[in-house]
C-alpha cells in the first residue's frame, strides 16, 4: 500500500486499537510483525512508523527487537510504551525495572510541547493511561524529554535532529482523553499523511482491484446475510455485475425470518443472482446427540463446506470465490502479533479446503468492522443490513446449551425475535453491539393460571463494545427488560423463566458457547 502508517506489533493487547485510531483519522495503516528489516520497511514506503507496546523487557534475552537501521530511514517514528523503551535502549539510554510500577491513570506534565504535543502548554498536566513496570532513567544522548509524571522521569521524548518520538503512556486508549490529539499530531503534523482513507475512495479502489483481478471470469460469493458477506457481495456486484452468483445456505440454525430476508433483499430488491440451498435436515442430522460446543462447531463447519462446494459445483465455470474476510481475521490468522499466540490457524476465514478450483477475492481484508459498515452505506445498502448485530457462523447452535433439537430451536427463535423486536421498539438497537437470547437445557418450577409448571429458562444477553475484543453488559431501562420477560413468558410456549446476563468480557465471553 505505502504512503500510510506502518505499525510494528510487539505483542501489545492494544495494537489493533492503535490501528483503529489511525484509521479513524482517515489514514491508512497496517499491522506487521516486529522483525521487519529496514529494507522491508523501506519497501513498504510508509509515511510514518509506530512501534506498539508489549509485555517484554528490553534487557531480557530473546525478546522482540527493532532493526536499528529503521531509525536511520528518515521516516518519522513513534514508540509507545515498550516501543519507546526499544528506541531509548538503541539510542544508549538505560531502561530498568521501576521500584513502583505504574498501571492505570497518571497525570502527565508537559515539559516541552514540541510538534507531538501541539495544542498543549508547557507546564500543563493531562490524564494519561500507563501500563508499565520498566522505564527510562533519563532521555538518551541526542534526545530531549517532552513530558513526565511524578514517578516516570521520561513520559515522552524526541530525538533532537530527527522526527523520532516516544511516549511511555498509551494514547490509543479512551482513558487517555487527549490521546486522539497526540496521534493526530503524529500522523498529520509530523508524518504529513493526507487523510484520504475514506469510504468513497475505498469503494472506487476496491472496485478497480476486483475488476483487474477477475477479468471476465464468473465469481461466486458465500452470502450469510451478515454485514461482512453482504458488503462483499455488493462490492463484487458493483465490479462484475451479473457475473456474480451468491450462494445462501439455510442450515436450519438461522434467526427467525432470516432466509426470507436474504431472498427479498438480495434476490428481489438488489437483483443479485442468488442460489438458495436448504440443508436444514442435513445439519440437524449431524448435530443429533451432540452436546460439546466445539464438536458442534466442527460438525457445522464441515457440513457447510460440503454443502457449499456441492452447490458451487452446480453453478458453472466460476473461477473466483469472494469472501468477507476482514482485517481482524487477517491479523488473527497470521503471526503478526509479535510474541502473542496465533489465534486462528485455518487456511482462510471460511475454512474452505485449499485445493478448491477457485481463486480467492477478499475485498474487505484491509478493513475493520466499522469501515465495512461505512463502505456498505457508501454502496447504498440499507441500514437494516449494514447496522446489523454480529451473528455467529454456527448460528443458534451455540446459543442452545447442550443438544440442538428442532423444539429447542423453535423456542429460541421465538424468544430471540421478541427480544430484538422490543429492543428496536425502544430505540436501543443501535446502542448495543450485540443482543440475543440463549436457551438453557434446564427446567424450573413456575406458576401459570393457578397451575404448577415445569418449563425452560431463557437468558437474555446484550453488550456494548467497540470491536468485540472486550465488552460490557448493556444497562437496560427496567421497563424494557420487564416487557421482554413478560412477552417471552406469555408468547413462547415452554418458557416460564427469563434471566438477564450481567457478565462482562472478560472474564465471560460474549457468546455462551
Amino acid at each position: 500500500m505505502g504512503a500510510g502508517v506502518l505499525i510494528l506489533d510487539f505483542g501489545s493487547q492494544y495494537t489493533q486499537l492503535i490501528a483503529r485510531r489511525v484509521r479513524e483519522e482517515r489514514v491508512y495503516c497496517e499491522i506487521h510483525r516486529p522483525g521487519l528489516s529496514a529494507d522491508e520497511v523501506r519497501e513498504w514506503d510508509p509515511a510514518g512508523v509506530i512501534l506498539s507496546g508489549g509485555p517484554s523487557s528490553v534487557y531480557d534475552d530473546d525478546v522482540p527487537g527493532l532493526d536499528p537501521d529503521v531509525l536511520e530511514l528518515g521516516v518519522p517514528v513513534l514508540g509507545i510504551c515498550y516501543g519507546m523503551q526499544l528506541v531509548g535502549d538503541l539510542a544508549g539510554g538505560t531502561v530498568r525495572a521501576t521500584d513502583t510500577r505504574e498501571y492505570g491513570r497518571a497525570e502527565l506534565e508537559i515539559v516541552d510541547p514540541d510538534e507531538l504535543f501541539h495544542g498543549f502548554e508547557a507546564g500543563e498536566t493531562t490524564p494519561v493511561w500507563m501500563s508499565h513496570g520498566d522505564q527510562l532513567e533519563s532521555s538518551p544522548p541526542g534526545y530531549r524529554t517532552l513530558a513526565r509524571t511524578g514517578t516516570t522521569p521520561v513520559g515522552a521524548f524526541r530525538a533532537e535532529e530527527r522526527e523520532i518520538y516516544g511516549v511511555q503512556f498509551h494514547p490509543e486508549v479512551v482513558h487517555t482523553p487527549r490521546g486522539e490529539e497526540i496521534l493526530e499530531n503524529f500522523v498529520f503534523r509530523i508524518c504529513g499523511c493526507p487523510g484520504d482513507w475514506t469510504a468513497g475512495n475505498i469503494v472506487e479502489r476496491k472496485t478497480e482491484e476486483i475488476r483487474e483481478a477477475v477479468g471476465d471470469a464468473e465469481v461466486i460469493c458465500g452470502l450469510s446475510g451478515g454485514v461482512d458477506s453482504s458488503v462483499t457481495a455488493a462490492l463484487v456486484h458493483r465490479a462484475v455485475g451479473d457475473r456474480l452468483t451468491c450462494i445462501f445456505v439455510d442450515n436450519g440454525l438461522l434467526r427467525k425470518g432470516e432466509r426470507g430476508m436474504v431472498e427479498r433483499m438480495f434476490g428481489e430488491h438488489l437483483g443479485f443472482r442468488l442460489e438458495v440451498t436448504d440443508a436444514s435436515d442435513r445439519f440437524l442430522g449431524e448435530l443429533e446427540g451432540v452436546r460439546d460446543p466445539e464438536e458442534k462447531r466442527v460438525r457445522i463447519g464441515h457440513t457447510f463446506i460440503d454443502v457449499f462446494e456441492e452447490t458451487a459445483a452446480g453453478i458453472g465455470e466460476a473461477g473466483y470465490l469472494a469472501q468477507g474476510t476482514t482485517y481482524p481475521d487477517v491479523i488473527e490468522s497470521t503471526s503478526v502479533r509479535g510474541p502473542s499466540d496465533t489465534i486462528k490457524s485455518h487456511h482462510n476465514v471460511g475454512g474452505l479446503r485449499p485445493d478448491l478450483p477457485f481463486e480467492l477475492v477478499e475485498p474487505l481484508r484491509e478493513l475493520f468492522k466499522d469501515e465495512v459498515r461505512q463502505v456498505g452505506r457508501e454502496l447504498g445498502l440499507p441500514e437494516e443490513l449494514v447496522g446489523r448485530h454480529p451473528f455467529p457462523g454456527p448460528g443458534l447452535a451455540v446459543r442452545i446449551l447442550g443438544e440442538v433439537t428442532p423444539p429447542r430451536l423453535a423456542t429460541l427463535r421465538e424468544a430471540d425475535a421478541i427480544y430484538l423486536e422490543e429492543i428496536r421498539s425502544a430505540g436501543l438497537y443501535d446502542d448495543i453491539w450485540q443482543a440475543f437470547a440463549v436457551f438453557l437445557p434446564v427446567r424450573s418450577v413456575g406458576v401459570m393460571g393457578d397451575a404448577r409448571t415445569y418449563e425452560n429458562a431463557v437468558v437474555l444477553r446484550a453488550v456494548t463494545s467497540r470491536d468485540g475484543m472486550t465488552a460490557d453488559w448493556f444497562d437496560f431501562p427496567r421497563e424494557v427488560l420487564a416487557r421482554c420477560s413478560n412477552r417471552i413468558i406469555n408468547e413462547v410456549e415452554g418458557v416460564n423463566r427469563v434471566a438477564y446476563d450481567v457478565s462482562s468480557k472478560p472474564p465471560a465471553t460474549i457468546e455462551w458457547e
